[in-house]
């Protein structure tokens, strides 16, 4: 099978590049910073039968200023428009478009309440880029690819991500939860994400969003707690919801203090069978 990724240097990206190539696949590598205005830069995206585009800037890599938030939403909402449209003017474009989102498309809700991919979006930044950033594939939708939104929970990782932050305290002891620790984490080990996507490639029916998150969510205070036994260290040291508040604004009331319990109803009604269904599985398996 011929795969093409936008973002293939990137975190998640990079990955999947590994992943495919293990398969036997032909990976087809698209530049991070791709304009999509040059037919010479379209040539890698003809006759492939599959493109995951996740392209974009980094939505945790800065404190969200109003230049970082309009960078945030340009890049992920223009660029995949962008994207969208020049696949169908390829003479033979891809049969699949997966394209980059994220969980952040439900915004906070109540640890109770289990959101699937049929749950309404939520209020805030974060909702309100993603839903921008699904309705810019639509030109790809109606020409007849099939789309899937891939709504990524925390991706999790030995090397990168969120957990490579964290990592450095816990091991010395100095971790704990962030504010109240109640929020809900929906997590996935990055190398889960490979494994399911071969999977959906194989399901011709499955379209539109699908949630990538194990099927264990716990709260903020539970995930600080299995990962501080993983590493045999204490979790006695929060960090209170005002000095997230000062440090990150905005973005450590989105990204730190909110969550929401997200299945992952989709891969698991289409039979999809998790490698590391539970967080002490995958940390032992990222960390060993």
């Amino acid at each position: 099978m011929r795969i093409a990724i936008t973002g293939s240097t990137g975190f998640i990206g990079s990955a999947l590049t590994q992943w495919f190539i293990s398969q036997h696949h032909s990976v087809t590598r698209v530049a991070r910073d791709l304009t999509f205005k040059n037919p010479y830069h379209l040539a890698p995206l003809e006759n492939q039968d599959v493109v995951i585009h996740l392209a974009g800037e980094n939505i945790a890599k800065k404190k969200w200023t109003e230049e970082q938030r309009a960078k945030i939403k340009e890049s992920r909402v223009q660029g995949t428009t962008f994207l969208s449209e020049s696949l169908v003017k390829l003479k033979n474009p891809p049969k699949i478009l997966f394209s980059d989102s994220a969980i952040g498309f439900y915004g906070n809700r109540n640890p109770q309440e289990k959101i699937d991919e049929s749950s309404s979006s939520g209020q805030g930044f974060l909702p309100q880029v993603a839903q921008a950033w699904e309705k810019a594939t639509k030109v790809a939708q109606e020409k007849g690819i099939r789309v899937i939104h891939m709504r990524f929970g925390l991706v999790l990782a030995a090397h990168g991500g969120a957990l490579s932050r964290m990592l450095p305290l816990f091991k010395l002891g100095l971790g704990g939860r962030v504010g109240s620790g109640k929020q809900i984490m929906s997590w996935i080990a990055l190398s889960e994400i490979g494994p399911a996507l071969s999977h959906l490639i194989s399901c011709q029916e499955i379209s539109g969003p699908v949630n990538f998150v194990s099927p264990q969510s716990l709260s903020n205070e539970e995930f600080s707690h299995v990962l501080a036994k993983t590493l045999s260290r204490p979790a006695f040291f929060p960090l209170p919801a005002f000095m997230a508040r000062l440090l990150l604004g905005e973005m450590a009331e989105e990204l730190l203090l909110s969550g929401a319990c997200v299945i992952p109803k989709k891969l698991q009604e289409s039979g999809y069978s998790f490698k590391f269904p539970s967080l002490t599985e995958a940390l032992r398996h990222l960390l060993q």
